[in-house]
């Protein structure tokens, strides 16, 4: 994998990075593929939005179809029909999110099916190994996501487990085709955080996560920490937040030198009949947009603005039909994907502050 800077607004930073399978600009949002698909689109619609990048999850990919299918399909691009790039997560936060079905050992996480309750246990090294065979572009290593709250002994020992799994994981390595990010830790106490910064980048990985963030702590925690952390990565690498998240949440930590993120948010708002718009959140389902026959977004050119009126999309959200999923998916991903691009228009054009500004007075209304 090859990642350079290529202009910088204050902290932000234009970049581009190539991996086996493609190239993608950054500051990017990668839509959520968990099991090799993303819900309700085809990868022809992604790849028109101008997506180039997608995730998907370890955990989930492991328990269905696993790993034999994948392999025999030729890896995870043949498999999924997806010929770009591909970045999958550790599984790390899904097994942190089982509670009770989880437990963790210096060796490993053990933990329970959520489909059938049958027992498994993933290692770092197995991760790495998982990642590679299946062939995908970026893998993220197992990490201890810290909940929170947390105690800081408990985030210390926690964080210090990341670090001696990284390790393994970085030994575990037996290609460069799969580029490896390592994760910082450390929950919300800054030195533990800084702590890991420092122990993480003195191992070759390819790029850095920012991980155990928008796990229940309050917003201001989210930007306290992304603010500390991500000028502290180093300059030559990616910097990518987990799980992260609304519009001004990716525009704030864009402003810290963050340049990857992913979320649910667009697509499972869309099944809810929230939608991200030029003036802000709509909720589809109020009675108010029952006989309102204008466009879900006058400024947005995306297939379902161009074609349908908010009474329309509200009738097939109320109605149950699959055909409002679909257009209300299609909607939030084109928006986020006209959102980066004018991140990264802004960086380009040095009016990156400006850009913010505007933002924040739409969502936070």
């Amino acid at each position: 994998m090859e990642f350079t800077v290529l202009k910088t607004c204050g902290k932000a930073r234009l970049g581009l990075l190539k991996g086996t399978h493609g190239v993608t600009e950054t500051p990017c949002f990668m839509p959520v593929g968990t099991l090799g698909a993303v819900k309700g689109l085809t990868w022809e619609q992604i790849s028109q939005m101008g997506y180039h990048l997608v995730l998907s999850n370890v955990y989930h990919l492991y328990l269905r179809p696993g790993l034999e299918v994948i392999e025999s399909a030729g890896g995870i691009h043949a498999f999924t029909g997806w010929n770009e790039l591909i970045l999958t997560d550790s599984g790390g936060f899904q097994v942190f999110s089982l509670g009770k079905l989880m437990k963790i050992t210096e060796e490993g996480v053990e933990f329970r099916s959520h489909i059938d309750g049958s027992k498994h246990f993933f290692t770092p090294e197995f991760v790495v190994e998982f990642e590679e065979r299946i062939g995908v572009d970026i893998g993220m290593v197992l990490d201890e996501c810290t909940p929170y709250p947390a105690t800081y002994e408990y985030a210390k020992h926690s964080m210090e487990r990341t670090v001696r799994w990284a390790e393994r994981s970085i030994n575990a390595r037996t290609t460069d085709k799969t580029a490896l990010f390592g994760i910082v830790q450390g929950g919300v106490y800054e030195d533990l955080r800084l702590k890991c910064v420092e122990l993480l980048t003195e191992l070759p990985f390819d790029g850095y996560a920012i991980g155990g963030l928008s796990v229940g702590e309050p917003k201001e925690e989210m930007y306290r920490i992304t603010a500390l952390v991500a000028p502290e990565l180093p300059f030559d690498k990616p910097r990518y937040l987990m799980g992260v998240g609304t519009p001004l949440d990716i525009i704030t930590a864009v402003e810290n030198g963050v340049d990857m993120f992913d979320c649910v948010m667009p697509t499972r708002n869309a099944r809810n009949g929230t939608l991200f718009t030029s003036e802000g959140k709509i909720n589809i389902k109020a009675a108010k947009y029952k006989k309102d026959f204008s466009p879900l977004d006058p400024n947005c050119n995306c297939y379902t603005c161009r074609n349908f009126t908010r009474a329309y999309l509200r009738h097939l959200h109320v109605s149950g039909e699959i055909n409002g999923i679909v257009l209300n998916t299609i909607h939030n991903l084109y928006y986020y994907s006209r959102l980066m691009e004018e991140i990264k228009e802004a960086i380009k054009r040095g009016t990156f502050n400006k850009l913010k500004e505007e933002l924040a007075k739409i969502f936070t209304k």
